[in-house]
């Protein structure tokens, strides 16, 4: 959690550099449409799938001390990304001009591509990263099914700080491509902190592409349905784009903002949690402890709700002071943190629900089944856009800014489809714990109770001072209030962490 708090912290400082050595020019439309398209071959051809099932057989083969086994298995799915990820890569390169005049229209409708000629030059300079993002992801599935977590969560960061040393030591007269190449070099140092982990646990590899290998096919046949549900997010993204676009300016890069903010607590307190859990959820089906899975599934869950909480209470609260301390002045006026504030409220509403699915889905990735949430997620992702059309109409309606229904239609969505995959698991598992996680949905509710009045009476009396005072002034107040209740109703969590607090401390001393 503290390595994924540091990458969120340098990417921000990442966009604040960006932001203020190219605003908001053409060429920085040219290298977003350029990121753009390798992101997108990146997931589609492996992203989130590659670890959803490369990490359950891997870590399952590990379990049984079959150890040969499970590096054979490493080494082709390395050897099948080289290639198949090089062979999209170099058609991409060929065909750049035809992607970027023709395809990201398809791909973010709205979106400047910026000046075609420097988009297409600045994509053929990315492309590499599709390639070395796949062999680092498959790193990071290694050494996170091996119990190592650190540098994994840190290598994100490493991918920011290329880009800043792009733009800080590149010479000025290569203008945006500063930006490019430094991507480039972050990707590489994104695979390169991993290495002496990978180097450590000492796995042998093999010249092999898997043939005959039963894990390589289950790997693959895993990751079918992933593309799938990435496919159909991606239409999900388009669709909304395409509503946003016809509603007032502002609510296209309004939504952006402010989803992306709801997804900085997510990623810090779900996702870090999420990706801990999996290989233990691993491990503990592929021994057939079902009992063991149920009880690591609760206490994952527990500590997901005891933070997601009052995360939830308290960016609803300071989310107008947060996004006016930071963005507001020049062109982002007033009206535009009005705007980014009133996405950002309904999409902290669906806070809890994403947190809360990042680690049901690993549960369901580690039983082997990535084809229920895919099939839960296709089925939310086609009722948001249902959602979407009927409350930016309602919105409009009561008068209020109708953007804020497309946040609402992602938040309701991400609890449909949270709770039907709670209800499904929970069925297949024979329970989730007893009654441990709906008493830490009442202790948490406690406690961001308490914290929400708090911050609200702050707000309340210090409207007259600087913004920034009231940010950090309710941060704060909201942190301790949320800590005294937690440590007066005898959290367990809290009294782990505080446990292991005490004893690092008396190894230091000693």
């Amino acid at each position: 959690m503290a390595a994924f708090l540091i990458t969120q912290a340098i990417g921000l400082l990442r966009g604040i550099l960006v932001y203020r050595v190219f605003g908001t020019s053409a060429d920085l439309d040219s290298f977003n449409a350029a990121n753009r398209v390798t992101e997108l071959l990146y997931n589609l051809m492996a992203g989130g799938a590659l670890g959803s099932a490369f990490i359950p057989t891997f870590t399952g083969l590990l379990a049984k001390e079959q150890r040969e086994r499970a590096w054979k298995l490493a080494s082709a799915v390395a050897n099948l990304l080289l290639l198949g990820l090089t062979l999209v890569a170099a058609l991409a390169m060929i065909f750049a001009p035809q992607v970027v005049r023709h395809g990201l229209y398809v791909l973010s409708p709205g979106e400047s591509i910026g000046q075609e000629a420097l988009t297409v030059a600045l994509l053929r300079v990315m492309l590499p990263t599709v390639v070395i993002f796949g062999l680092s992801g498959l790193v990071m599935g290694i050494l996170n099914a091996n119990q190592r977590f650190w540098l994994p969560a840190i290598a994100p960061a490493m991918y920011s700080i290329g880009q800043i040393l792009g733009v800080l030591l590149l010479p000025r007269e290569l203008g945006i491509n500063r930006l490019a190449w430094g991507a480039l070099a972050g990707s590489l140092l994104h695979l390169l902190i991993q290495l002496p982990n990978l180097l450590k646990l000492g796995g042998g590899y093999t010249l092999t592409l898997g043939r005959g290998v039963a894990e390589v096919r289950e790997v693959i046949s895993l990751m079918g349905p992933r593309i799938l549900g990435v496919a159909v997010v991606q239409l999900n993204f388009f669709v909304n784009t395409i509503i946003a676009l016809s509603l007032p300016d502002g609510s296209v890069s309004s939504i952006t903002l402010a989803f992306t903010w709801m997804m900085m607590p997510e990623v810090a307190i779900a996702q870090s949690v999420a990706v801990a859990a999996m290989p233990t959820f691993s491990t503990q089906v592929a021994l057939g402890k079902l009992d063991d899975l149920r009880t690591s599934l609760a206490s994952s869950l527990r500590g997901v709700l005891l933070l997601a909480m009052p995360a939830t209470v308290g960016l609803i609260l300071l989310r107008t002071p947060l996004i006016r301390v930071l963005y507001e002045g020049g062109s982002f006026t007033a009206l535009s943190t009005e705007m980014v504030a009133w996405a950002l409220l309904w999409y902290t509403a669906g806070l809890m629900g994403h947190s809360v699915l990042e680690v049901i889905v690993r549960a369901f990735y580690a039983l082997h089944d990535t084809r229920t949430p895919v099939t839960v997620g296709v089925v939310a992702m086609s009722l948001n856009v249902a959602f979407s059309f009927a409350f930016s109409r309602l919105f409009s309606a009561w008068g209020w800014m109708p953007h804020g229904g497309l946040a609402l239609a992602n938040s309701l969505a991400t609890f449909l489809e949270m709770s039907t995959l709670v209800i499904l698991l929970r069925r297949r598992l024979n329970g989730l714990g007893g009654s441990t996680v709906p008493r830490a949905l009442l202790l948490g509710g406690l406690g961001s109770l308490a914290m929400g009045l708090t911050v609200w009476g702050w707000l309340s009396l210090t409207a007259a001072l600087p913004e920034v005072v009231r940010l950090v002034g309710g941060a704060a107040a909201g942190v301790a209030i949320y800590g005294a209740v937690m440590l007066a109703l005898r959290v367990p969590e809290l009294n782990s962490v505080l446990a292991a607090l005490r004893r690092r401390m008396k190894r230091k001393q000693g």
